[in-house]
């Protein structure tokens, strides 16, 4: 089968009662975790954007705090990991202002990481390609927030 687009489905939806899109909502929250996490963003989070940040920094802290640093192998696949769920979450909330705030927090945790990360090319490669990302993502944004981010960043420096 093949997938409508976003315009066709878009089309669609509009045709739909009130009751139908709660249903055709509640069904597709049944199927995938992702999608239910995007509902409950949406309907819980999405007004409060500062706890929503506070709430994954939390998370990140746990996942950090749990890594298994006796080789830099299960240190590499535990940082993936907590990247992978960190981009999720950036996707769900499309703000510049709180992709910039994550990265710049998981720069963070990764540089004060033990065993130190400049010891391992593949994660400071992460370090940097993250930080990177931070810093092109804060181009977008106004130049009073950009200056305080910037601060942020330059201690961040390996």
């Amino acid at each position: 089968m093949k997938a409508a687009t976003v315009t066709q489905l878009k089309k669609e939806l509009q045709h739909l009662s009130e009751a139908e899109l709660i249903e055709t909502c509640l069904r597709l929250a049944k199927f995938k975790k992702e999608n239910k996490e995007l509902l409950s963003y949406l309907l819980f989070e999405a007004d409060n954007e500062d706890g929503y940040i506070q709430s994954i920094k939390e998370e990140m802290d746990d996942e950090f705090d749990s890594i298994n640093t006796s080789s830099y192998y299960f240190i590499k696949k535990s940082v993936r990991k907590i990247l992978r769920n960190l981009k999720k979450y950036i996707r769900y909330s499309k703000k510049d202002e709180t992709q910039v705030e994550l990265l710049i927090y998981f720069c963070q945790k990764l540089g004060n990481l033990e065993p130190n990360i400049k010891h391992n090319t593949v994660l400071t490669n992460t370090y940097h390609r993250q930080l990177a990302l931070a810093k092109n993502c804060l181009l977008k944004m106004h130049e009073d927030i950009q200056y305080d981010y910037n601060l942020e960043i330059e201690n961040l420096k390996l």
